[in-house]
């Protein structure tokens, strides 16, 4: 909870205590205490801004304040009976209990410190492409547009202010409260959550050209919903681009404020998979727009400061699905790590030729996923399974293929913070794997494996068990000789 959120919680303990055993003599003064949940509500509410998780918290403040008052001026409640009394200070009780539980249960909550040497910084931009036509519409003229936001290595500065999470939550938490069964408001308090990333801070020295990874997200999704992961990507060393995709997220806000909801056309698989290329193609125009930036940021950040020799393209979900068909058809990917997704027939049929790895559970792993949260058939599983490791079989080069013991899919993205651990498992945005330990995984293969690819350094995660991961099952598979 926030400073001023957890004042007034205290500020309502104090002031109910001081109505259930009203100080007498020399501390009498105690009874004004009664009075200062307004204050420390306006405090709140003027410095952190407020959440409907909070109301409780603002209602009992008030109700005490107001019979602080009348126990000021002398007035005191008709009836002095023993049980009116003790029902009164259960319902004060059971308030006090409800303000806590609900905030803690849906906190604004912080990301996690990065681990790697450098700080994180972030830019937006918004590019169109001119010789793209926008497929998703009817309109002729329309092209395609894209919001990209870039996270990258930057100079330490403690004193400057966050990036938000999400600057547009309230076009986004609709579709997330929607897709978990709960009203669309319940995660508006995405929109306070702060992240480690400075916005617009120059970069860092440690390299003069850094390499740069593409990141794609999940169907509905959003191109934030990896923070966890990006930053410390970034925080290693890497430039990381994520591209918000137009009609297959939850939504996509433009500069000038139009917004583009999700198209549920891509509901029917058959127009999904009709539509996939044209998504995918989303990694070629950015690969171009970025190499125009290396030449010439209009924001004078990243101009210079692009190792596009070394640029690799990780995606969850739907992510994993475009970005198998963006690196069959991209030659620029040196390196793909692919999430949880099936592998599309033309990467199944064509093969990749790009080292990858695929991140992902066994088929009882989504088993029990489906009994808790459901949205996996027998053919879902079935497919994701075969796709993923017949291409993975088939890898000229070398590949790896990473099995998470008791990972649900939402483990991959940021919905584990959203919640309190309990509810978060209880909405199926966790698995039995937990959500911190599910990024503590997630974050250490997918750093060895681009530094292995990209840096040419070598993690001994990837040669096989490992006793700090014991969740873990990687298998290698090694180039045949005559495929090299």
């Amino acid at each position: 909870m926030r400073p001023f959120e957890i004042v007034l919680l205290v500020a309502d303990v104090v002031a109910f205590v001081v109505l259930v055993i009203p100080p007498r003599g020399r501390v009498e003064w105690l009874r004004h205490a009664a009075l200062v949940p307004p204050a420390a509500m306006a405090a709140h509410l003027l410095v952190e801004g407020p959440r409907w998780q909070m109301i409780p918290a603002y209602g009992l403040g008030l109700a005490f304040a107001f019979a602080g008052g009348r126990l000021l001026r002398g007035v005191r409640a008709p009836g002095r009976r023993r049980w009116p009394r003790l029902f009164g200070a259960g319902l004060g009780v059971l308030g006090l209990v409800v303000s806590a539980a609900l905030p803690a249960a849906l906190p604004i909550f912080g990301f996690p410190e990065p681990t790697g040497p450098y700080d994180v910084g972030t830019l937006t931009y918004h590019w169109v492409d001119a010789d793209r036509p926008e497929i998703f519409t009817a309109a002729p003229d329309d092209r395609r547009e894209l919001m990209v936001q870039i996270w990258y290595p930057a100079e330490a500065d403690p004193s400057a202010p966050r990036a938000p999470y999400i600057e547009d939550a309230a076009i986004i938490t609709p579709t997330l409260g929607r897709l978990l069964g709960v009203p669309g408001f319940t995660f508006s308090h995405l929109g306070h959550v702060r992240t480690n990333a400075v916005p617009s801070a120059p970069v860092a020295d440690g390299e003069l050209r850094y390499p740069v990874l593409i990141m794609l997200a999940g169907i509905q999704g959003y191109r934030q919903v990896y923070t966890f992961k990006v930053e410390e990507l970034a925080s290693q060393g890497y430039v990381v681009a994520a591209i918000g995709q137009p009609y297959a997220h939850a939504a996509v806000l433009f500069p000038d404020g139009r917004q583009v909801a999700y198209d549920h056309r891509l509901d029917d698989r058959a127009f999904e998979d009709t539509h996939i290329p044209h998504l995918s193609q989303d990694v070629g125009t950015t690969l171009d727009r970025l190499t125009a930036l290396d030449l010439a940021d209009p924001h004078g950040v990243l101009t210079g400061r692009l190792d596009l020799s070394r640029v690799g393209l990780t995606g969850q979900s739907l992510g994993a699905i475009v970005g198998s068909q963006a690196c069959l058809a991209e030659p620029r990917l040196r390196a793909c790590l692919l999430e949880d997704g099936y592998m599309t027939p033309d990467a199944v049929r064509s093969g990749l030729r790009q080292p990858t790895m695929w991140i992902t559970r066994d088929a009882e792993v989504m088993r029990l996923e489906r009994r808790r949260a459901g949205g996996w058939t027998e053919a879902d599983i079935a497919e994701h399974q075969n796709t993923m490791r017949a291409v993975y079989e088939s890898l000229p080069t070398e590949g790896y293929f990473v099995l998470v013991d008791g990972i649900f899919h939402l483990d991959m993205t940021d919905g584990p913070l959203f919640a309190a651990p309990p509810l978060a498992a209880a909405l199926g945005l966790s698995g039995p794997i937990g959500g911190s330990r599910a990024h503590a995984v997630t974050n250490a293969y997918s750093v060895a494996f681009f530094d292995h690819q990209l840096k040419g350094t070598h993690s001994p995660l990837l040669d096989g068990p490992s006793r700090q991961y014991p969740e873990v099952r990687i298998e290698r598979h090694l180039p045949h000789p005559d495929k090299e």
